[in-house]
């Protein structure tokens, strides 16, 4: 739409009027405007409408744009007056502007009249805001005097010589100064000594030059240090305004004890750079590649919901060529979840080594576990061993989801189930191999974690086993990080974007 535009035009020439008219209209302003030749006309004009600019010839037979400003003055209103005139001398222009006219332009060029119109109104709503935030400020002294008695943040009205006028009773808490102990004081007193300079409006200065720009040129935020009554050093983080009040200008400061914050904010920076390490360290204990081996393709990831996870995947050399594949996940996810993670990698590993039967392995990492974990953890686990030579696999499940098998043609040919209760929960739970079962070329063995099912969709349905088969069905052809890919997408996509609330691990193993 365009913007409405109410125009007083001080010109004896129709025609001249009319183009003024027209270049307004082609800038986009819907035009109303008077045409008006004499002294009378243009102050009824000003008494009978409300008026945005006004536009004067210099000279007209009757009138003239000094004779227009100087009523307009006169009645103390403020409207940006731009003068256009047909040819007048620079000298002429220059103390037409000294008397008030805020810009001239020449008929014979136009080019100008957009773009002064434009500035001409924004600095007339800058001037509007100003006097009305000063006769607010006039009207409602006794107001805001009791807002800065009452506010909880330190209030100190100083005029340019940083001598301090007024201040509010926070500035006990803040510095331990009653208000009138810093009556007639200069703000040096309430900053260290190594911040104090030569005169007392340095500090003004100082202030000045150390400040980040808020968007408001009149209010600035600064940090810095603070001296309290007992000597004492703070943290303080000062808010000012700068004003002119009864034509004298001030600065009104607002000041915060930011001391405990700025200690949260360290502290939860070095949290910040603990889970950062802790995260690092994690994520080198993944695999960084899959095994390449003749006849299969493996590919698998983690993606923890917090800067560290629970869940775990690695693939395990074994006895007589053998190889482990495993997926865990620990109750909740986290540090500690990570840590308890970290130590059954650690025992599984080493019991890989020097033991062939999987369901040995695991019920020996549990009598471990058992003793270390406490009531409220326990680990779910998936291990499996792979004959790549014979193409078979035997497992042995700790209350761990199934795994899935595809075959060639995306059916689901077995579901791999749970063979005992997770790790930790009893100690002296055994846990079973269960029978070999052989691989056909074109199976697919997807190994994965309940973050995967259990994820939400913004209707809180849950993307459940169905999807993820649906998705490994349709996509089967890929290789198997494709596979991988292709399931995170489509489970970050069924959340909408929501915040990631479990870990997120899968491994696609595909026989060729």
């Amino acid at each position: 739409m365009k913007t409405q535009l109410r125009v007083l035009i001080v010109e004896d020439s129709e025609f001249d009027t009319r183009i003024l008219i027209s270049h307004l209209r082609v800038g986009g302003y819907e035009v109303t405007s008077r045409r008006v030749e004499a002294a009378v006309a243009f102050d009824e004009a000003l008494t009978s409408q409300t008026w945005d600019i006004v536009l004067a010839d210099y000279n007209l037979p009757q009138f003239s744009a000094p004779e227009a400003l100087e009523l307009l003055q006169k009645r103390g209103v403020d409207l940006p007056f731009i003068i256009v005139s047909g040819g007048i001398g620079e000298d002429i222009a220059v103390a037409a502007m000294k008397a008030g006219a805020h810009d001239y332009l020449m008929k014979g060029n136009l080019l100008r009249l957009l773009p002064a119109v434009e500035r001409e109104l924004r600095e007339s709503e800058v001037r509007a805001a100003r006097r009305q935030a000063e006769q607010s400020l006039r009207e409602n002294e006794a107001r805001y005097r009791l807002l800065w008695e009452t506010a909880s943040d330190a209030v100190l009205l100083m005029d340019t010589d940083s001598r301090i006028h007024f201040a509010n009773p926070a500035v006990r808490v803040v510095f331990g100064y009653a208000p009138e102990e810093l009556i007639g004081q200069n703000l040096t007193m309430l900053l260290p000594e190594e911040s104090h300079e030569s005169g007392p409006s340095s500090v003004v200065r100082t202030l000045h030059s150390g400040v980040r720009e808020t968007g408001d040129k009149h209010r600035r935020v600064m940090e810095t240090f603070g001296v309290r009554k007992d000597g004492a050093q703070v943290v303080i983080e000062i808010a000012f305004n700068d004003m002119v009040f009864q034509e004298k200008r001030w600065f009104v400061a607002f000041i915060r004890d930011i001391t405990a914050r700025k200690q949260a904010e360290e502290e939860l920076r070095q949290t910040h750079e603990q889970f950062r390490v802790a995260r690092e360290i994690q994520q080198r204990l993944f695999p960084k590649t899959a095994p390449l081996l003749p006849g299969f393709d493996i590919a698998g990831v983690s993606y923890p919901a917090e800067a560290t996870g629970g869940d775990y995947f690695d693939y395990i050399p074994m006895l007589n060529g053998r190889l482990g594949i495993v997926v865990g996940d620990v109750t909740g996810h986290g540090i500690g979840p990570a840590l308890l993670m970290a130590e059954t990698r650690a025992y599984l590993r080493i019991l890989a080594r020097n033991r062939d039967d999987v369901g040995d392995i695991l019920t020996r990492a549990n009598r471990v576990l058992a003793e270390d974990v406490g009531s409220e953890r326990f680990v779910t686990l998936f291990i499996a061993q792979i004959d790549t030579e014979c193409r078979t696999l035997c497992y042995a499940s700790a209350g761990h989801p199934p795994v899935y098998v595809l075959g060639e043609d995306g059916a689901l040919r077995a579901e791999l189930k749970r063979t005992g209760i997770p790790l930790g929960m009893d100690l002296e739970t055994t846990y079973a191999t269960t029978t070999t079962i052989g691989l056909k070329a074109g199976d697919t063995l997807v190994f994965l974690t309940d973050g995967i099912e259990e994820t939400l969709s913004p209707q809180n349905e849950f993307f459940g086993s169905q999807r993820v088969l649906e998705v490994l069905q349709k996509n089967r052809h890929l290789p198997s990080i494709a596979m991988v890919d292709a399931l995170h997408s489509a489970v970050r996509e069924f959340a909408a974007g929501a915040p990631q609330l479990d870990d997120f691990t899968v491994i696609v193993m595909k026989i060729t």
